[in-house]
């Protein structure tokens, strides 16, 4: 995926109070960050912003944290925030992989996974996010009751995702082939990219797994 550069990007990400710096030394101490003890679900991968922003501001009894290793589009979920006036959000920059160095046994309500690079060549089948490896340090880092949602549109992604969780022996509690023509569809926030795909008749395709 190339990526076009946005001048001063990595300046506006390092001076704004909505980007926590420092992460690792915030493993096991997170809720620390926000008002009060609540909740907290992360999305990986938010790109924009437009799904944790908006589930921010639905839901003020939930904190939340994006986590987009791309500072040129990190900066545009910032410009989001500008209106937004909760104290329930809060970013990081960083890169999936990582995960389990930031975020402590336990101590994650909920993943949400939109839309996630495909990695469609065989031989990188190992970065995408619904790989085994990753559905163990999701499991690592969940609450017990935690669940992970994911949504795409692409479907050998999709077929993938759900072969790795049953690999990683996670339940399926949910499988949606085509989510916005589902019962599954009321309450649904969509993305960016949801919205564009969806405009253009592909279906969308959501999975809810736990353990």
């Amino acid at each position: 995926m190339r990526l076009r550069n946005v001048k001063g990007s990595k300046e506006t990400i390092a001076a704004s109070p909505l980007v926590i710096q420092n992460i690792t030394e915030k493993k096991g101490h997170w809720n620390e960050i926000f008002e009060k003890e609540q909740p907290l679900y992360i999305e990986i991968g938010m790109g924009k912003g437009q799904f944790i922003l908006e589930m921010a501001r639905r839901n003020p009894d939930k904190d939340f944290i994006g986590i987009e290793k791309y500072s040129s589009v990190l900066v545009r979920a910032l410009e989001k925030c500008e209106e937004f006036s909760g104290n329930n959000l809060r970013f990081i920059r960083m890169d999936a992989e990582t995960i389990t160095d930031v975020f402590d046994t336990h101590e994650i309500s909920g993943i949400y996974l939109n839309f996630s690079d495909p990695w469609p060549k065989d031989r990188h089948a190992k970065r995408r996010l619904t790989y085994r490896d990753y559905w163990n340090r999701y499991n690592e880092i969940l609450k017990p009751e935690g669940k992970v949602i994911f949504k795409t549109d692409n479907r050998p992604l999709f077929d993938f995702s759900l072969e790795e969780a049953a690999a990683a022996e996670w339940t399926l509690e949910s499988v949606s082939y085509d989510l916005h023509h589902s019962p599954e569809a009321e309450g649904n926030v969509m993305t960016e990219y949801e919205a564009k795909f969806s405009s253009l008749g592909h279906p969308i395709h959501r999975l809810v797994a736990s353990r």
